[in-house]
């Protein structure tokens, strides 16, 4: 294994600064989701639906919030870095019997003061799922307007809620809408839900907030389970929605058909777009967010990411649920790679491998991208967790087995 030292001189004989790229890196702030921690059940209901499934039953999950807290103080401490919490509304923190068209900021307040303890910033979004008026997966494009206008009002107190995060951390906050609407079979009409679901967002956009503190997002799907057939807010859907109406496109990488890749569609995106928010995952065969890997895909949205200049200009959040194994280490070993994936990009010489595409010097373009693989990047990924004082290779999961041991099994 190569010394820092002796990575440092060989990225540096190709023209890339070892230290920059870490400078860097430590700018970055990931948004680590919630929801991982107890199975996506949050603190108001019992049952997930809406298309989605976390399966497993690894024993410690997270039931209140001062599990959840401390699970998650416990896998900060081990991934490098100063991040961001994702929260969904259906983990208010409030001894009131309230419903979500009615929460605001103060049910919060509990997490801002968490985040504030551990420098951290947070992200929301609302929860359309996993609630009686959500039973038969169609909330924003209902037909029944009573329930539509319940949805309504829950986005619009989610908006609040956000920025009041931004207020309060001084960051912003990153406000996203996903709804499981669509259909199991062929739908007799197209256009009505999509109508609908068009006004529903107009109405819930109506009211400006200043972008320094909400910044506002839209997550498109290609289906769920229970609705194979049809998804009203699909990726077409939102992209000219947010277009048209200067909201952000939120890309999640699991929500395409499995021969797409979101690493394609970020310079799209980025050409024609202020900002751009992804949440990361990874499918197998379908939207089964399965804890990302350090894989071909993550290296190559992280390329996208540093070589369109776009690491100030992109929201990076996490979003996989995996019930089978320890809760904390998936936290942990997703943070990390995502962090590794852009420590892969920034340590990679961009404008040289631009300049062999643009002569067309495709045949030093491969042998240059193949070599950079076995560069020692894992020297520079142990500096990094050296100087950001959390532990080295795998010395990470002897705290998660003391933890699970001490912790997790006694719950």
């Amino acid at each position: 294994m190569a010394s820092i030292d002796e990575a440092k001189e060989v990225y540096g004989q190709i023209g890339v600064d070892v230290d920059k790229a870490i400078e860097r890196l430590k700018k970055v702030r990931v948004s680590m989701h919630c929801w991982q921690g107890d199975d996506v059940l949050g603190f108001d209901s019992t049952e997930l639906t809406g298309g989605i499934s976390a399966t497993g039953n690894y024993p410690g999950k997270a039931t209140n919030p001062d599990q959840l807290m401390a699970d998650m103080k416990k896998a900060l401490s081990l991934i490098p870095g100063n991040h961001k919490i994702n929260l969904h509304a259906s983990y208010a923190i409030t001894d009131e019997k309230i419903d979500r068209d009615k929460l605001e900021p103060k049910h919060f307040k509990a997490w801002v003061d968490f985040a504030k303890e551990n420098n951290l910033g947070l992200d929301f979004n609302p929860t359309l799922f996993s609630h009686p008026k959500a039973s038969d997966n169609l909330t924003l494009s209902n037909p029944d307007k009573n329930i539509r206008d319940f949805w309504i009002d829950h986005c619009k107190a989610s908006r609040k809620i956000a920025e009041y995060f931004g207020k309060e951390l001084s960051m912003t906050s990153l406000n996203n809408i996903w709804i499981p609407d669509g259909y199991k079979d062929v739908p007799a009409d197209r256009i009505g839900p999509r109508r609908r679901l068009k006004e529903a967002l107009d109405e819930i956009f109506s009211e400006n907030y200043d972008e320094k503190y909400l910044a506002d997002s839209i997550e498109g799907k290609v289906f769920g389970i229970g609705v194979e057939s049809y998804t009203v807010g699909s990726h077409e859907f939102y992209m000219n929605y947010a277009a048209k109406n200067n909201k952000m496109c939120l890309l999640d990488t699991g929500h395409y058909h499995p021969t797409e890749m979101v690493s394609d569609k970020i310079p799209t995106m980025l050409l024609f777009n202020k900002n751009l928010a992804l949440h990361v995952s990874r499918p197998v065969r379908w939207d089964s967010d399965h804890v990302i890997l350090f894989d071909d895909e993550l290296k190559e949205i992280a390329k996208e990411l540093v070589r369109c200049d776009a690491l100030g200009r992109v929201f990076i959040g996490l979003d996989f649920f995996d019930a089978s194994i320890n809760r904390i280490s998936a936290w942990v070993v997703g943070m990390r790679n995502m962090e590794k994936a852009l420590l892969y990009a920034l340590l990679t010489p961009h404008e040289a491998l631009k300049k062999m595409q643009d002569e067309a010097n495709f045949t030093e373009l491969m042998a240059s991208m193949e070599e950079l693989k076995t560069y020692p990047f894992g020297a520079v990924w142990d500096y990094y967790c050296q100087v950001q004082n959390v532990p080295q290779k795998k010395e990470w999961y002897k705290e998660i087995q003391s933890y699970e041991h001490d912790v997790l099994a006694k719950r």
